[in-house]
């Protein structure tokens, strides 16, 4: 009895010092907060104001995962991300018992069924298509849908390791993003196109100018199949790649020829491109050195800016012209961009897509310019309405990221993304096993491809890049749909009469 006396007293003074060290660490908020300057709600309502800020860090977390609906979240819904995670698994991605989507929004596409479509022995595999005739050695693209730009240091090394090897089994290309080739980029042997952004991390001289010398090292990798100047992108139009210092550490500062610890600012734009024919001739210039084929990645503000560009191209002749041009849509995402540019500048790429295909085939380009569109293309109607639309490639960035376990976490700037895609922190990276990703990269890429033929032979073609616009319509205000070529028709070359 005296032993259990002894143990009650001892809980008795722990209750004690714990409910005295509560009532100090109290009385120490109290202090604090209410000689603090910087927060009125926790100056006027001391200790209980600091409520509101852990309450407003924590209904991110809640509506998330307990009261956003299914379609309701942005960027991406649970609907959305729930498709890529069961793709990713490569067991098929049914559903049961009809569709949560509400097809009454304006802006809908519906896809049209045709009365008597193909036989499933009648489907054709789509076939590699050449991007850059002209290029001492063009490429063979397999895939319509491909991995688009990141960078080594705005993502983790076992995440780029991962997109390498899931790109070569998925026989998809890897865009090396603006931060330059990595050893983890080659470490798959996938097909790799290099980008070069505005500060040309890993092609620049002591000067950050483009240097000849490094743009051959690159090139002689057998692996990197083209080059894609960024000229801008879709979060951020008008300014250049932001990798804070946070993640800049040696290797990342080494691959990219900056300063270790240092934020990672890209100018705004190429300084020696101050109009079409520089750019043309940019172009020209990289694919002469290397090779290879080269494109450019934009965002567009009107088609009617374009205009010169392409007039440029037919008076010094297509040998000039660009391999491919990639458009990204403003909607598009990004590591780390200021608010006002991701949400209000640039033209979101259902209505540029179009505009930009346009462009090219009234000027006589179709076969000679490829079109690649980036832009909130996660799953297979949308990759199936870009290709409608006249795009002859897709490009995604995010739909991979959620491929390799991305929750949405929106923490990609800050080092501590809780997957270990967008961090160097070692103990973060861990819970991202290289083994299990690149199969998951792999199963996403396969199921999206297989899924938009799945479409294509629905609308009765067979295969996708003979879908056209006729095939899908768009929802309006009303709730009635229209046809998208009857909104915004196709170009026809005039008949020439004989």
């Amino acid at each position: 009895m005296g032993y259990v006396t002894q143990i009650l007293e001892v809980l008795a003074l722990v209750f004690v010092f714990l409910l005295g060290a509560a009532a100090l660490t109290v009385l120490l908020f109290y202090i604090i907060d209410r000689t603090q300057t910087g927060d009125a709600i926790r100056r006027n309502y001391p200790v209980i104001g600091r409520f509101r800020g852990l309450f407003t860090k924590l209904g991110e977390f809640f509506r998330q995962y307990f009261f956003a609906m299914d379609r309701e979240e942005m960027p991406f819904n649970r609907a959305q991300r729930d498709w890529v995670k069961h793709a990713t698994k490569g067991k098929g991605n049914t559903i049961a018992f009809g569709s949560t989507r509400n097809l009454g929004v304006p802006g809908t596409p519906i896809f049209v069924p045709a009365v008597f479509p193909p036989l499933d022995d009648q489907f054709a595999v789509t076939a590699p298509m050449e991007i850059g005739p002209g290029a001492a050695i063009p490429y063979k693209a397999k895939s319509i849908f491909n991995i688009s730009g990141m960078s080594y240091g705005a993502i983790s090394r076992p995440a780029v390791e991962a997109l390498s090897r899931g790109a070569a089994k998925a026989g998809v290309w890897l865009n090396t993003g603006e931060g330059g080739l990595s050893p983890y980029h080659l470490i798959g042997n996938c097909d790799i196109v290099y980008q070069i952004g505005t500060a040309k991390y890993g092609v620049r001289d002591a000067e950050g100018r483009l240097s000849d010398e490094k743009l051959r090292e690159v090139s002689d990798h057998p692996c990197v199949k083209m080059f894609e100047i960024k000229l801008a992108q879709g979060a951020k139009p008008g300014k250049g790649g932001i990798l804070p210092g946070a993640k800049v550490d040696a290797e990342v500062a080494r691959i990219r020829g900056i300063a270790e610890g240092q934020d990672s600012i890209s100018p705004n734009r190429h300084a020696e491109v101050d109009g079409f024919d520089d750019l043309i001739d940019m172009i020209c210039h990289i694919r002469q050195v290397t090779g290879r084929p080269v494109g450019f990645k934009t965002v567009i503000g009107s088609s009617e800016a374009w205009e010169p560009f392409f007039e440029r191209i037919v008076a010094r002749g297509p040998d000039c012209a660009p391999d491919f041009i990639a458009i990204d849509g403003g909607e598009g995402g990004t590591g780390a961009a200021p608010m006002p540019l991701m949400d209000l500048v640039g033209m979101p790429l259902r209505d540029a897509l179009p505009r930009m295909v346009d462009l090219r085939d009234r000027h006589g380009l179709k076969e000679r310019i490829r079109m690649v569109a980036s832009g909130k293309l996660i799953n297979p109607g949308d990759v199936a309405w870009a290709i409608c639309a006249g795009a002859d490639f897709v490009a995604s960035a995010r739909g991979f990221m959620f491929a390799l376990g991305c929750i949405q976490a929106l923490k990609c700037n800050r080092n501590t993304c809780p997957t270990g895609i967008t961090t160097h922190d070692p103990s973060l990276q861990r819970g991202l096993v290289v083994e299990d990703k690149y199969m998951k990269v792999a199963n996403y890429a396969q199921s999206i491809i297989k899924e938009v033929e799945m479409i294509a032979h629905s609308v009765g073609v067979t295969e996708p890049r003979l879908m056209r616009r006729r095939h899908v319509r768009l929802v309006q205000a009303d709730g009635t749909s229209i046809p998208f070529n009857k909104i915004r028709p196709s170009y026809q070359p005039p008949e020439i009469v004989t």
